[in-house]
């Protein structure tokens, strides 16, 4: 069990996670997009794939700084943050609308996922998230706390590649939503653009990192941390 010092900025960083999360599964969905890149060519995808990545980046420098304990508390925060809006968006959508309403449908569209979509991102989420940040503690260890970036990028590969391969079968195989044969491509994509989006921050990660660990005078070393994630000792 860790000890139980007061941070300065642990409860900002779990804001900041919550709110990445909540927002990119909430907002992002909805909408597809498509962009001409070149050598690249077109490429469609989900708009939530360029934010989502970003809660890796705040799962990393929690872990990274904090330890593996105080993460799982976050992860958790994250989760039922995630089920809440899942429920009010369920509750809201299906709530009759005023005759003088003509929006309904479009508000269907931004906010009304199905149970198994919806059940299947948190799934995703709660297995991906402690994986990554399990892997991260453990490379500190055995990299005794150097090469930051060798971590940061190899828990994300790790987790967000446990996260892609729960989701996307779970959500959508014998959906008819996307053709059973074209998931793994689907999936492959949106997992190098997560890892793709990790690497790009990786000089953000390395700032933000060094400035926690001077400010809150913290560089936590998960040698005797109980890993069980169903608890929220830290």
């Amino acid at each position: 069990m860790t000890d139980r010092r007061a941070y300065r900025y642990y409860d900002l960083v779990m804001v900041a996670f919550v709110t990445v999360l909540v927002c990119s599964n909430l907002i992002g969905p909805a909408k597809i997009a498509q962009l001409d890149l070149p050598l690249l060519g077109t490429l469609t995808f989900g708009a939530g794939v360029l934010f989502f990545p970003i809660s890796y980046v705040f799962g990393d420098i929690l872990t990274e700084v904090y330890g593996y304990a105080r993460s799982r508390r976050v992860i958790w925060s994250g989760f039922a943050a995630l089920a809440f809006a899942a429920l009010m968006a369920w509750v809201i959508v299906r709530l009759p609308p005023a005759p003088f309403w003509s929006n309904q449908a479009a508000y269907e569209i931004a906010f009304g996922s199905t149970w198994r979509i919806a059940l299947a991102s948190l799934i995703a989420f709660l297995c991906g998230e402690f994986v990554n940040s399990f892997v991260l503690a453990k490379m500190k260890i055995w990299t005794a706390g150097r090469w930051l970036w060798t971590r940061t990028i190899g828990s994300t590969i790790v987790g967000e590649g446990v996260d892609s391969a729960l989701f996307y079968p779970l959500a959508f195989y014998g959906s008819g939503i996307i053709p059973d044969d074209k998931l793994p491509f689907v999936m492959l994509a949106q997992f190098v653009a997560k890892v793709g989006v990790e690497v790009v921050f990786t000089p953000l990660t390395y700032k933000i990192v060094a400035w926690l660990k001077r400010a809150e005078r913290e560089d936590y070393y998960d040698r005797d941390t109980d890993f069980n994630p169903f608890t929220l000792k830290a």
